[in-house]
Parts: C-alpha cells; structure tokens; sequence
C-alpha cells in the first residue's frame, strides 16, 4: 500500500506524467513486498514554491507513503532512483528535491483497514 504524492513548480506533461507513473512502478519494488499493483500516485504541478527563501521555478517535494516500514538501505535507493526520475523526466535537479517518506501501521481500504 505505497503511494507517491508529487508537487513541482512547473508544468508536468501528459507525456511526462505517463513516465512518472511507468519509473514510480519500477522503482516502488525498491522497497520489498511493494509493488505497482498497490501504488497510487496524484501530481500537483505548476504550484507556487520557494526553495531556500527564493522564489523557485524548479523544485520538487515527494511524499511517499508506506504501509508498514522499509530499512535505511531501501530507502537510500529510492531517494536515488526518485531523485534521478524527477531530474531526467522534469529536469529539476537533485538538489532542489526533497523527498518525504511516511510509515504508517494503518492504512485504509476498500472499506476496511489492513
């Protein structure tokens, strides 16, 4: 149950969202037991942002929740991979990435919790 909540400063394309969503699904297996099946991702583009007390037109923060927790070496890997997606489909650069994770014991569905 992972989801990838992605807010960026500019302009996500159709094609570039349909990318997204093909590298977040690869790269969700970064953490075992997760995989694509699972994964809801949403995209908030063109939101105003600043980035070190600066106006920022390239900047990005993911949100990745878990169901359930991960080790530090998984999630090093997918700082890497989410860093490297972002840059190379959006051209933001890794430095103005910031990437927040969230483990949660409770996660909701269908009506019901697991």
């Amino acid at each position: 149950m992972p989801s990838i909540k992605t807010t960026v400063s500019k302009e996500i394309s159709e094609s570039a969202r349909d990318n997204l969503i093909k590298k977040f699904g690869e790269a969700i297996a970064l953490f075992p037991g997760k995989s694509e099946t699972w994964l809801m991702l949403s995209f908030n583009d063109n939101t105003p942002m600043s980035f070190g007390g600066n106006q920022a037109d390239d900047c990005a923060l993911l949100e990745v929740a878990l169901f359930g927790s991960a080790s530090d070496s998984a999630y090093d890997r997918m700082t890497a991979a989410l860093s490297s997606i972002i840059n190379e489909e959006l051209g933001i650069a890794p430095d103005k990435v910031y990437i927040k994770y969230e483990e949660t014991d409770h996660w909701g569905w269908s009506g019901r919790n697991f």
